[in-house]
C-alpha cells in the first residue's frame, strides 16, 4: 500500500459514538501551528546529514521521505518531532483530567481559567453517564448543592476576609467600596475548596508534535481515562485535519491493562490499607505540609566547588561561603534580581543544578494543580482513588476558616462530608471509579514525594514565598525553605521571595507586584516571622 494511501486509511478510521458523558462540554480547535510541521520533522532530519547546508520544507516530499520520518520514528530518534508546536484552545475539561493527565509533564504551555480569580458559574462541570437512575439522580441533585454551597461560602466568608484585608491595609477602609472586588475574589478563593474536581476550565494548551503523538498513546490512563481518551482523541482530529501525514507514525492508545499499575487498580485498596498508608506518611510529615526526607549531604561544598570550576579558582583563592554567596547572594549575582528569569542560561548560576533536594508532602487537588506547574519540580503523584477511602473524609481546611464563626466552619465541613457521602454512595452503586472520584472536592488531599535540584527550587521559592501565592502552596514553600537552613544555613539564607531577592539586588520597586502588593514588607522580615490569614 503507498504511502499516501495509508495516510487516507488512518485518518478515515472509525470510532464508535462515546456515550460517557451526557451533553460533553468539550470543545478542542487547533489555534496555532508551523506551516508544514511534518515536513520540518523531516526537514530536520535530513540537515542533519546534509553536505548542501539547511533542507527546507519545500525540499521534502511525503512520497519520497516518508519511509525515512517512519524509520526515525520507530528507532527513537524524537528531537526532530519537538519542533513543531500546535496550539489547541479547550473548553469543558475537568479540573480533575487537567490534574491528572495535561499537566502531569515538564513538556506543555497552559494558561487556564483561574478558579481564585474567576468566579465559577452554575453548570461548570462535566455529568458522567451513570447509565444508572438514582446514581445519576444523585450526582445531578449534588451538583446542585455544591454550587449553592459555594457560591454561599463565598457570602459567609467576606466579612471575615474583608476585616482581615483592611487589617493589612487599613488606609484602604475609607475607601471600602473600590476594594470589593478584590476581597470576593479572595473570599472565591477560599470557597472554592468545596468545589468538585468535576469543575471544568478553559485554557490555552500549547504542546510538540511528539508531546502529542504521547498523549494519544497514553490516553487511556487513569485517573480519567474515559475523559482524557475524548480529550486527546479531538487534539489528534485535529492535527490530522490540519497535516494527515502524522497519521504515518500515530500510534493507537496502550490498553489500560499494559499499564504495570493495571493490577492494583483492578484490585484497589482496602479502607484499612489506605488508613495505613496515610498513618504512616502523616507521621514522617511531623505537622508539616512539606518535609525535606533527602539531600546531598555534601550539598554546600558541592556548590562552592561547582562555582570554583567555573572560575577556575581553588579553594585557596575562594572560600566556599564566598563563592555559594557569589552563586546565591543577589547583590554579586545581580542575574537574581532579573524579571526575566535568566539563571537556566547563565554560567555560574548553572552551578545549583548539582545540588539536590526531596521532600514528602500533602496538599488539597486544588493546590497541588498550582503546585504541579513548576514543571521542574515534579513529583510522584498518585493514582487517586489508591489514597481514598470511601467513608473517611480526607481534606484540607484553609487557614482563614479556621479563624471564622463555627457556623460557617460547621458549613465548610458539612459540604466536604456530604460530598464524600455521595462519593461512597455512587460507588455502592458500582458505577465506574473514575466516575466516582468526579464528586470529590477540591479539598481531597493528595500526597507524594517532589524533588529538585537548587535552580528549580530557588525559582519556585521567589514564586511561592510571595504573600500573594496559594496559602498551602506558600505553607509548603515555608517548611522547606526553614528545613535547608536548618542542614544547609549558606544556601537557606538566600531562599527568598521576590522582594527580598530584589530588595539585595538594591532592583526597584523592591515589590514587583504592583497594584497586587500583599501590604506587609516581607523583604524586612525574617522566614521565621512569617505569617499570613488570608
Amino acid at each position: 500500500m503507498a504511502l499516501l494511501d495509508t495516510i487516507g486509511t488512518r485518518t478515515n478510521r472509525k470510532h464508535m459514538p462515546d456515550k460517557s458523558f451526557l451533553d460533553s462540554p468539550l470543545k478542542v480547535k487547533l489555534i496555532n501551528a508551523f506551516a508544514n510541521p511534518f515536513k520540518n520533522a523531516i526537514a530536520t532530519a535530513r540537515t542533519c546529514y546534509s553536505s548542501k547546508g539547511i533542507i527546507t520544507d519545500e525540499g521534502v516530499s511525503i512520497e519520497k521521505h516518508g519511509a525515512l520520518a517512519k524509520s526515525i520514528y520507530e528507532a527513537g530518534h524524537h528531537t526532530t518531532l519537538q519542533h513543531a508546536h500546535f496550539q489547541f484552545a479547550i473548553e469543558g475539561v475537568s479540573r480533575h483530567a487537567i490534574w491528572s493527565f495535561l499537566h502531569s509533564h515538564p513538556f506543555y504551555n497552559s494558561e487556564q481559567v483561574s478558579q481564585r480569580y474567576v468566579e465559577v458559574k452554575n453548570g461548570s462541570f462535566i455529568t458522567p453517564n451513570f447509565e444508572n437512575s438514582e446514581a445519576q439522580n444523585l450526582y445531578n441533585s449534588e451538583m446542585e448543592r455544591i454550587m449553592k454551597d459555594y457560591h454561599d461560602l463565598i457570602g459567609l466568608l467576606t466579612p471575615a476576609i474583608s476585616e482581615a484585608y483592611f487589617g493589612v491595609f487599613p488606609h484602604r477602609q475609607k475607601k471600602a467600596d473600590e476594594y470589593n472586588k478584590e476581597i470576593k475574589k479572595k473570599a472565591q478563593e477560599v470557597a472554592r475548596y468545596v468545589l468538585p474536581i468535576s469543575t471544568t476550565a478553559y485554557l490555552y494548551h500549547t504542546i510538540s508534535g511528539i508531546s502529542l503523538l504521547r498523549y494519544y498513546r497514553l490516553a487511556r490512563m487513569a485517573d480519567t481515562p474515559s475523559e482524557t481518551f475524548l480529550l486527546v482523541k479531538a487534539m489528534v482530529d485535529e492535527l490530522l485535519r490540519y497535516d494527515p501525514n502524522y497519521a504515518l507514525i500515530l500510534e493507537e492508545p496502550l490498553d489500560p491493562e499494559s499499564y504495570p499499575e493495571a493490577e492494583f487498580i483492578r484490585t484497589g485498596n482496602t479502607d484499612h490499607d489506605v488508613a495505613h498508608f496515610i498513618k504512616e506518611f502523616d507521621n514522617d510529615l511531623d505537622g508539616n505540609y512539606s518535609r525535606l526526607v533527602d539531600y546531598k549531604a555534601f550539598a554546600e561544598k558541592t556548590l562552592a566547588n561547582s562555582v570554583r570550576e567555573v572560575l577556575g579558582k581553588s579553594e585557596r583563592d575562594i572560600g566556599d561561603e564566598e563563592a555559594i554567596s557569589l552563586v546565591l547572594d543577589p547583590g554579586k549575582n545581580t542575574i537574581l534580581g532579573e524579571t526575566l528569569v535568566l539563571t537556566t542560561q547563565t554560567k555560574l548560576s548553572r552551578a545549583m543544578h548539582n545540588v539536590h533536594y526531596t521532600f514528602r508532602k500533602k496538599l488539597s487537588h486544588t493546590a497541588d494543580s498550582q503546585d504541579q506547574r513548576h514543571r521542574m519540580t515534579p513529583g510522584s503523584r498518585p493514582i487517586l482513588h489508591m489514597q481514598l477511602r470511601d467513608n473517611v473524609p480526607d481534606f484540607e481546611t484553609p487557614m482563614v476558616v479556621t479563624t471564622v464563626s463555627q457556623q460557617v466552619q460547621d458549613r465548610y465541613r458539612d459540604s466536604i462530608e456530604r460530598s464524600w457521602k455521595s462519593y461512597a454512595k455512587l460507588k455502592s452503586f458500582g458505577v465506574r471509579q473514575e466516575f466516582a472520584e468526579y464528586i470529590l472536592p477540591n479539598a481531597t488531599n493528595i500526597r507524594f514525594t517532589e524533588s529538585s535540584d537548587l535552580l528549580a527550587l530557588h525559582h519556585k521559592h521567589a514564586m511561592r514565598l510571595c504573600y500573594n501565592a496559594q496559602e498551602e502552596i506558600w505553607r509548603a514553600s515555608v517548611d522547606e525553605a526553614d528545613q535547608i537552613r536548618s542542614i544547609h544555613p549558606m544556601i537557606g539564607k538566600y531562599l527568598l521571595p521576590p522582594c527580598g531577592l530584589r530588595d539585595l539586588a538594591h532592583v526597584r520597586p523592591i515589590c514587583p507586584e504592583g497594584m497586587r502588593y500583599c501590604g506587609v514588607k516581607v523583604w524586612k522580615i525574617d522566614l521565621n516571622q512569617y505569617e499570613r490569614v488570608i
